[in-house]
């Protein structure tokens, strides 16, 4: 599932060619997405020039004259630049072409078919998928005092936490048991018992990772025209996850697995041996 440094990735690719166009023909061969893509969105975007290309927590933000296209990328889905001549060579689930007055179009794809493509004309902070969520990550008002506070709200695991969309977005998976490796601080550790030192170590090890992960985006994908539009988890070294059983790259304990919520947990038992009280 692509997560924020994927989606900032794309939000950069697609951002060049986006910005200052306007939108001359819009092909939606499939409504049928996580949400159904609006009937009259075609006839919406046609001729609206496009002001900027934004992103908040995973949603894409395509800004126009009258309103704001939001989008989605889901478990599966993908943004690419296509010159116009590849218009008449779609593959099964290239769902939508958003052609555009300067040669290019961009296309979506979606083998899962759940992401989403919205239409929203009101302040896009307001829209009911975005007016709840937390602060940015990479942004200022996510920081140790922040954390703290929310922290002590809560009665949950650090992991389930930090995952929490309502607490800071973006932080998937795979970022989570990257960033609580880092700050040495157990996964099973309850909310409530973090200390304000942890929350400095763990806010800043987000940062970090996600800063980090952003950059190998940027290496990976140097022309986005080019890219299969799948950047999928940039390659880079992971401390622990995927590595069950296998010897930590600190102390060479081995790696431990579990599952919480229906995700995969990684550990090492050495390096973020304290979980607190329980």
């Amino acid at each position: 599932m692509p997560e924020l440094p994927e989606v900032e990735t794309t939000r950069k690719g697609i951002k060049p060619y986006l910005e200052n166009a306007t939108v001359t023909r819009v092909t939606i061969r499939n409504h049928s997405l996580r949400w159904p893509i609006p009937e009259n969105l075609a006839r919406t975007l046609k001729q609206q020039l496009i002001h900027s290309v934004k992103r908040r927590a995973k949603y894409l933000l395509v800004q126009c004259d009258s309103g704001t296209l939001m989008i989605h990328l889901g478990m599966s889905g993908s943004l690419r630049i296509l010159d116009k001549i590849e218009h008449n060579n779609p593959a099964k689930h290239d769902h939508v072409d958003i052609i555009l007055n300067n040669g290019h179009l961009l296309r979506y794809t979606d083998p899962r078919r759940f992401g989403a493509i919205m239409w929203t004309d009101e302040a896009v902070t307001k829209h009911k998928l975005i007016a709840h969520l937390g602060p940015e990550p990479l942004l200022k008002g996510f920081d140790a005092n922040y954390l703290y506070e929310q922290a002590k709200k809560k009665y949950c695991s650090v992991k389930t936490l930090i995952m929490n969309g309502q607490v800071v977005v973006g932080v998937g998976n795979i970022y989570a048991n990257e960033s609580l490796f880092l700050s040495g601080i157990h996964p099973k550790t309850i909310s409530q018992n973090l200390t304000k030192t942890q929350c400095e170590q763990l806010t800043q090890q987000i940062k970090l990772v996600l800063e980090k992960a952003i950059k190998a985006g940027g290496t990976t994908l140097k022309d986005f025209t080019k890219s299969d539009g799948k950047p999928g988890y940039f390659a880079q070294q992971l401390n622990v996850y995927g590595r069950k059983d296998e010897p930590c790259l600190h102390c060479g304990n081995k790696i431990k697995h579990y599952k919480e919520t229906q995700r995969a947990t990684y550990y090492c038992p050495s390096c973020q041996a304290n979980i607190g009280k329980s």
